[in-house]
């Protein structure tokens, strides 16, 4: 059994200490960690935690915190973890092919966790597979001349063991960057998990034992090639990616490590909705994202999506991840559609929000009327749910592209 607690939130919910084991020692780290990245993930309150628009997990010592999307009546945590991984998986933000929500209820205590798990299991198939070897330069001491000789080296190395050669050589093996990267990720799993995966993580670094641990950073991975030999690893490295960068080791004076998965649900809904579109275009259509252009001396704007019809003209969609009541948009909505249908000489523009019960509003005028066109913008709301499960993407496109008047 897994001695990890777990802790689910939706967002904008408080967390107080005391609350499903959340301790006084959680809850500084989790503040350090907050005001060292700008105090952007959420606000302390008294004694608690409130979320704002950052959904993910957070481990933290011996509990993980996940915090999950919400736009509906419903509580269902399970359905709205799901609805995460499969936004998280469209947009490609994080490797989550071989988890369902079944593998979850059943095996693990978190998404996390079966992603340590995966991530082992990819390991111990390029073991079992063979480990790739690779050239790689070496520097060392040798009782015979072995590639180049270093004179400088030599000199300061060898005054009194004229025996010795220190040379400049090529070894083939397997210390290699790619392996150096995936140990690094075992090590960041040896200070997270609980000790459901020690007896695998034992036998792994066994195998690695002759490749040196090396301090990984961002730059490491722009240096891993990806061919014929290391295309197995291509999986194993994304999770070790993650793993490492998102690591903090000793967040809370050397007693708490952390790793931390957070989106912006904003910025991840604005994405979602674009992958959809894209991938369920009617022919002949395009559709991009974020397309900026210069509108005021250094100073740009950017609408979310832009759609280009067959017929030639263009429609303006800007995403927003929050539940509203009003059919109407807010003044400042209507005057930033305002400026993108008329950079983008758009006839119409729509504002899409999370449906619960509320339904599109009809599409109002603009006074300004621009080669012979009037210029209007509307609400409109889809659910990313239906009956219960997750809509298919296709439908949920289909429905988007109705929208916009556009039949498919």
């Amino acid at each position: 059994m897994s001695k990890n607690k777990l802790i689910q939130v939706f967002e904008y919910q408080k967390l107080k200490i005391g609350q499903d084991g959340f301790t006084e020692s959680n809850f500084q780290a989790l503040v350090l960690f907050n005001e060292k990245n700008g105090n952007k993930y959420f606000t302390t309150v008294h004694k608690g935690i409130l979320f704002n628009s950052y959904v993910g997990v957070i481990q933290i010592g011996g509990l993980t915190i996940e915090i999950l999307p919400k736009a509906d009546n419903s509580d269902n945590k399970l359905l709205w973890r799901d609805v995460l991984l499969h936004m998280l998986k469209e947009c490609k933000l994080i490797q989550v092919d071989n988890i369902s929500e079944t593998h979850l209820k059943k095996r693990y205590n978190s998404f996390l966790e079966a992603y340590y798990d995966i991530y082992l299991n990819e390991i111990e198939y390029l073991i079992k597979r063979g480990l790739i070897k690779k050239y790689r330069k070496n520097q060392s001491n040798q009782f015979s001349l072995k590639g180049k000789l270093l004179f400088s080296q030599n000199i300061q190395k060898n005054v009194v063991h004229k025996e010795r050669f220190y040379c400049s050589h090529q070894v083939y093996d397997r210390n290699n960057i790619i392996h150096q990267i995936l140990l690094e990720g075992v090590s960041v799993l040896q200070h997270l998990e609980d000790g459901k995966f020690t007896d695998r993580i034992n036998r792994i670094m066994f195998e690695f034992d002759k490749i040196d641990k090396v301090k990984i950073t961002s730059r490491h991975f722009e240096m891993v090639q990806t061919n014929r030999k290391t295309k197995p690893y291509t999986n194993a490295v994304q999770i070790a990616k993650m793993l490492i960068l998102n690591y903090s080791p000793n967040i809370s004076s050397g007693t708490e490590n952390m790793l931390t998965l957070l989106f912006d649900m904003n910025k991840l809904w604005e994405e979602y909705i674009f992958r959809i579109l894209h991938k369920y275009k009617p022919a002949n259509y395009k559709v991009s994202y974020q397309n900026s252009d210069k509108f005021w001396e250094n100073k740009r704007i950017k609408p979310d999506i832009l759609i280009r019809k067959e017929n030639g003209e263009n429609f303006i969609i800007d995403t927003k991840w929050k539940v509203v009541t009003s059919n109407k948009p807010s003044d400042q909505d209507l005057k930033q559609m305002f400026v993108y249908n008329l950079h983008w000489e758009s006839p119409q523009s729509m504002l899409l929000y999370p449906q619960i019960d509320q339904k599109d509003s009809e599409f109002g005028n603009y006074k300004f009327i621009y080669n012979n066109k009037i210029n209007q913008c509307k609400l409109g709301f889809v659910s990313i749910l239906d009956s219960g499960s997750i809509k298919k993407g296709k439908d949920l496109g289909k429905e988007i592209f109705r929208k916009t008047n556009t039949i498919i």
